[in-house]
């Protein structure tokens, strides 16, 4: 019986149970890679999501982005809300690696910023898959990325029971073991306090205070508390506390991995001395006896991950421990789980890509003396050794790659929408204007209807894509729709967004140097009608969803290459298939192969959706979305108490303003737990403005 309960309030419909049980049976029989070839808008994450409740296995799906890995993560959590679904992307907000420059003579010190309530979250993900069956798992491709060895991490979690027999100092001594901080301030994840014979603790993966209250005998009570209110919520028998880090190593071991770094740092300067290299090894004895001096007394060091190869006792060149490595295996040794690899066109370039690059930086490192060969084993992992720590994976796409087809066994198709809208109408236009049409001669010898006739076909064909679009997008929104332009690079977005401005149409622009929260801010906008074309790069494809769109115009189509393949093209063409309304503009001077393709594939899909909805006698309608604006949050009435130092709760802000600080954090705490982390984001900017109003 399957451990998870999937909640709906509609059954499958369309293609969507003929996908549900084609790639159930390919999982009875043992393929190894599916692929689900699912148009945008049919609902692919809501057919995966029956399968993992059929299938009642851990599952991983990985996304290719965080935002993408995000809105996935609360799809599911929405699907499974008595299940364990978690979110597992890079913890870092800024991080700029290690490197050398040989050529320049420059080292850039590794720099990074870590996002505590993301390193809380991958904590809660690995805690799950060491506890629980009915887990799954949100990740970038960090998933494959080094981690601390899930057998130590389990090994040195502690249990605390009620009537345990353990005294005040042994107990903080074990909690420092497993890189708890002590603390006299606030509690925050992986910190601890003792006040008298109270010790509070906050464990890594959750913002709840665990309260053991010791008397002469040992442990006399357990009170889970919360850390705002300070009530007791819970009186559990026995907790179980994970290490605050997930690189662990036990006193034994320890000990052993230093002998090997030494030995092996040995090596290495011999090497380096009879090479002549005197500046590296002396680089790397300075650096590396320091590392050693910290691991030996606090267990501990920066950039300690570049020893996790001899620190676990791993063979040289031997793959890392990553997330992969936390979930089931079966007797034998084999991946006992499911694997979905979202927008797998993307997704799988990426996880085949990553070892290259970073191999390159750290074989520099390694000669010029800054880090022991060792380090080369800090690494994702690489492709081969993906998928043979994975196990039977479906491959999602709307428009899946060579590779996905050549590795499936099965390519199974979800065309059919159970809401019967039809891919949009694709029309194809030149680029460059055409001589003035009612000046030439064939024009001048035509009467009456044959003029008309003639007129019709070359409408628009004459003035140039710009002029063409632009009157386009004047019909478009006069019918209440919105539009959404592509061009091939930032530059001609901004200028295009400026001129279209200039003609009477409010239009914005959006690219990567646009900020996260900009960038939503802009789409809100769009939605809502505060302007009504969107100019854009790259941004306008996988997972994005603007029901009222129902005009998009490609310029410059006919410019092969990434922006402009087959797989971009339907990428892009699909963002129109949300409106009844929807049809797109390529602008183009030659058909090119992928225009070809791209397009056919769409009419071949219309013609099916077509032929659906004419036997089940359906009429398309558009998909009615509400708008959400999470932005909104920024002037809530907490924010306009600090400038105006208004009444809240019956508390005035300037008498009690930790406690509004408290709410806020609150807040927080609940956005992240409920994979809101946009709104969490712009929370976190509330409390830093309001402590910034505290110090004026």
């Amino acid at each position: 019986m399957s451990t998870f309960n999937l909640k709906s309030d509609w059954p499958p419909a369309g293609d969507q149970p003929k996908a549900i049980k084609e790639l159930l049976a390919g999982l009875k029989k043992g393929m190894r890679a599916q692929t689900l070839l699912g148009v945008t808008g049919s609902g692919k994450t809501f057919t995966m999501a029956n399968v993992i409740a059929s299938v009642g296995k851990p599952t991983l799906v990985i996304a290719h982005n965080k935002t993408l890995a995000a809105q996935l993560a609360q799809e599911y959590k929405e699907f499974f809300p008595d299940n364990a679904v978690h979110y597992f992307v890079s913890y870092y907000d800024y991080y700029q690696p290690e490197a050398y420059m040989p050529t320049t003579d420059t080292y850039i010190e590794k720099d990074a910023q870590i996002n505590e309530e993301i390193d809380r979250l991958r904590h809660a993900c690995t805690q799950a898959l060491l506890t629980r069956k009915d887990v799954i798992i949100v990740a970038s491709v960090s998933c494959i990325y080094g981690l601390g060895s899930p057998e130590e991490y389990e090994k040195v979690n502690m249990k605390l029971s009620a009537g345990q027999k353990i005294d005040r100092k042994a107990l903080m001594q074990n909690l420092i073991s497993i890189h708890f901080t002590r603390t006299n301030a606030d509690l925050t994840p992986g910190t601890f306090r003792s006040i008298g014979s109270l010790i509070e603790i906050m464990p890594v993966s959750e913002k709840t205070v665990w309260s053991i209250t010791l008397n002469m005998q040992g442990i006399e009570s357990i009170n889970k508390v919360d850390p705002i209110s300070q009530k007791i919520v819970d009186t559990p028998e026995s907790i179980f506390i994970f290490p605050a880090k997930h690189f662990i190593t036990n006193e034994a071991e320890k000990t052993r991995a230093l002998k090997d770094i030494k030995k092996e740092l040995d090596t290495q300067l011999k090497k380096f001395e009879k090479e002549g290299k005197l500046l590296e090894a002396e680089r790397l004895k300075r650096r590396t006896t320091y590392d050693l001096a910290m691991i030996r007394e606090v267990g501990y060091c920066n950039g300690i991950e570049n020893y996790s190869r001899p620190m676990s006792g791993r063979p040289a060149g031997s793959a890392p421990d990553t997330l992969l490595s936390y979930f089931p295996k079966t007797k034998d040794g084999k991946p006992d789980f499911l694997t979905v690899i979202d927008e797998s066109h993307v997704t799988i370039p990426q996880i085949g890509g990553m070892y290259a690059g970073d191999q390159s930086r750290k074989k520099t490192l390694v000669e010029f003396g800054f880090r022991l060969p060792s380090a080369m084993d800090n690494r994702p992992l690489r492709d081969s050794e993906f998928h043979e720590r994975v196990g039977q994976m479906i491959f999602t796409s709307a428009t899946p790659s060579h590779y996905e087809k050549e590795n499936s066994e099965q390519v199974v198709e979800q065309v059919i929408r159970p809401t019967g809208l039809i891919d949009p109408e694709i029309t194809i236009r030149p680029i460059l204007a055409r001589p003035n049409f009612a000046t030439s001669p064939s024009f001048k010898k035509a009467k009456g209807e044959k003029q008309d006739s003639m007129r019709d076909k070359a409408k628009g064909a004459y003035e140039g894509q710009i002029q063409d679009f632009i009157a386009e997008t004047k019909i478009a929104i006069k019918k209440g729709g919105r539009v959404i332009a592509t061009t091939l690079t930032k530059k001609m977005a901004e200028d295009l967004s400026e001129y279209l401005k200039k003609e009477g149409i409010k239009a914005e622009y959006m690219h990567s140097d646009i900020k996260t929260l900009e960038r939503i801010q802009i789409l809100t906008a769009f939605r809502k009608g505060t302007f009504d074309c969107i100019v854009g790069v790259n941004l306008l494809r996988e997972g994005l969803d603007l029901p009222e769109v129902t005009l998009i115009g490609i310029l410059d189509a006919d410019k092969e290459g990434f922006l402009r393949s087959e797989s971009a093209l339907i990428q892009t063409i699909g963002r129109a298939a949300r409106n009844a309304e929807g049809r797109v503009i390529l602008y183009a001077e030659t058909i090119t192969g992928s225009i070809e393709r791209a397009v056919g594939e769409t009419n071949r899909r219309r013609a099916i959706q077509v032929a659906y909805n004419k036997e089940h006698d359906i009429t398309p309608k558009t998909i009615i979305k509400e708008i959400k604006d999470i932005t909104e949050h920024l002037e809530t009435e907490h924010m306009k108490a600090v400038k105006m130092n208004l009444d809240i709760d019956g508390q005035i802000f300037t008498k009690n303003p930790q406690k509004l600080l408290k709410l806020k954090e609150k807040e927080m705490s609940k956005a992240v737990k409920d994979l809101d982390f946009e709104t969490a984001a712009i929370l976190r900017d509330e409390i830093a403005m309001l402590k910034e109003q505290l110090l004026k």
